[in-house]
């Protein structure tokens, strides 16, 4: 195979992977998307010149800016968001065909790949430059009918299929070109049963499941405030909330529990020890005491001080002209009768959120948008938020994409979740169709209705099918109300949580370390 052929190939995987990508593409490419990489691959472990590394980097960087070119809207980061993510796909890749070079030369060594790729995606939720946006389980969001089994395996088992399914159709190529006819019908075989019946089961899944839980009917608010122009100008503080307490005001009823809102609709600034002297939650509490049978989860800015002795801890800031420090949260609030409840965001966003640690020296700059500076801090660990007998799971924008952390709201106890997210920063973009797309999902994996609030849209209603029950539309203030069932039952999911991740990643340990040990004597042999 010639040079541009191989570029060829690269570059059809990376059309092929943001064609299939949600919302404007078709969803089952993905499974035909990396064939024509594994293809290059193969020639090129068989012998023939070529670079993997720098082929793969050209289909991943292709995926990247194809698929997330909205990021652009909110950050010239992006740029460096595409390179790295790209980069570490390349590397992921290049290691699987080291690997499979050292251990199994064959197409059987194809199969190698899946817990390399499964390792990776478990990387992307934990380690500092989080991105799992792109998993590769995520795909399917526009096609729930297809994986009402995610109750069971999480997005972990979307990415195990779509693997699946790549490296069967390759190695029928690679059968037929050899012209084994029975090794051709074992894999025709094979490649029609992994990739029907996922879909047959989920199909019987989705017909057969009946909604469990209490009736609770929940209150959205799009307020739809500008964030660059309108949210965090301190001129349109008090009329930011009172514009959530009007839309609020025409839903209301007596069966209402809960009013959600959007992140950072407080932008006043909350010292949470000083509670009772923010403007905001006094107008919020003054619509809590005319309907008291319902509460009001919202998103707002807080701060508190650092204890003596912490202010070396990375998140700590400096008062200006002072020898204080303090810590800022994006944090998410419940405001009833009683008190005012509230989590920080554990998890988030690299650049404008926060700044790896090895980054130090921009600890105090904004690399990104001019309101975000230095690091917030973040809570340990989920915790629900409660009204009455309810117990509220709250993911706060990003935290959406991650499936492992919204588990474990519902493994708390979290009978619904809730989405609350400003979505406003990308423009009338893929960006928020996308993130709109990942609540589907958290619905399926714990079989919890999804109420989301976005600033600008899109804002709805989700079942615990992941099924679209209400939406706003994008740039319209809008007030949506339904009755959502409220379950406590646990998934498998919810219960163990992204077991496939942390299994592929123990396989890719092992991996590792044979193709080390491998490597080590071949090179003493060598010497010898």
């Amino acid at each position: 195979m010639k040079k541009y052929q191989k570029l060829l190939f690269a570059v059809t995987s990376g059309l092929l992977l943001a064609a299939s990508w949600p919302l404007r593409g078709c969803t089952a490419l993905i499974f035909i998307a990396l064939v024509p990489l594994l293809y290059v691959e193969e020639r090129i472990s068989k012998g023939e010149k070529g670079n993997i590394f720098g082929l793969s980097y050209l289909t991943f960087l292709i995926w990247n800016v194809l698929t997330t070119w909205w990021v652009w809207n909110a950050t010239p980061a992006a740029i460096l968001a595409w390179v790295l993510t790209a980069l570490f796909m390349a590397t992921v890749f290049w290691a699987f065909h080291f690997t499979k070079i050292k251990l199994h030369n064959s197409p059987i060594g194809n199969f190698l790949l899946i817990p390399y790729w499964m390792a990776f995606e478990l990387l992307q939720y934990h380690w500092a430059v989080k991105w799992p946006w792109l998993n590769l389980g995520n795909v399917f969001s526009p096609c729930t009918t297809w994986i009402q089994w995610y109750s069971v395996t999480g997005v972990a088992g979307g990415t195990l299929w779509i693997l699946l399914v790549n490296i069967l159709i390759s190695n029928l190529a690679a059968c037929d070109r050899k012209n084994n006819k029975k090794a051709i019908r074992w894999n025709v075989a094979s490649v029609i049963a992994v990739l029907a019946l996922p879909i047959i089961v989920s199909k019987i899944m989705y017909n057969h499941y009946e909604e469990k839980g209490t009736n609770t009917e929940v209150i959205v608010i799009q307020q739809n405030c500008d964030p660059w122009n309108e949210q965090f100008e301190s001129e349109y503080y008090d009329e930011t909330i009172q514009r959530n307490v009007d839309l609020a005001e025409k839903a209301v009823t007596p069966e209402t529990r809960f009013v959600v809102s959007s992140e950072s609709a407080i932008q006043e600034g909350i010292w949470l020890h000083e509670m009772n002297d923010v403007r905001a939650l006094k107008i919020l509490g003054k619509f809590i005491e005319a309907h008291p049978q319902c509460c009001f989860v919202i998103g707002g800015t807080t701060y508190e001080y650092v204890p003596k002795g912490m202010e070396n801890d990375f998140p700590a800031r400096r008062m200006r002209s002072t020898n204080h420090y303090y810590y800022a949260h994006n944090s998410a609030l419940l405001i009833d009768t009683l008190n005012v409840q509230h989590r920080n965001k554990s998890q988030l966003v690299v650049g404008v959120e926060a700044i790896p640690e090895w980054m130090g020296f921009l600890k105090n700059f904004s690399i990104t948008m001019g309101i975000a500076r230095g690091t917030l801090k973040t809570d340990p660990y989920s915790h629900n938020m409660s009204f009455g007998n309810h117990h509220a799971g709250v993911a706060i924008c990003y935290e959406s994409a991650f499936g492992g952390y919204v588990s474990e709201f519902a493994r708390k106890g979290a009978d619904l979740l809730f989405v609350i997210t400003n979505d406003g920063w990308w423009g009338d973009t893929p960006g928020y169709k996308q993130h709109f797309e990942f609540s589907k999902l958290r619905a399926i994996e714990n079989r919890r209705c999804v109420a989301r609030s976005a600033n600008t849209g899109k804002s709805g209603f989700f079942n615990q099918k992941g099924d679209v029950i209400q939406k706003t539309e994008y740039w319209k203030e809008d007030v949506i109300k339904a009755t959502l069932k409220a379950n406590t039952e646990k998934t498998f999911y919810s219960k163990h949580g992204d077991y496939l991740y942390k299994i592929a990643m123990w396989m890719t340990f092992g991996l590792l370390l044979a193709t080390f040990v491998i490597t080590l004597l071949g090179l003493f042999k060598k010497k010898r």
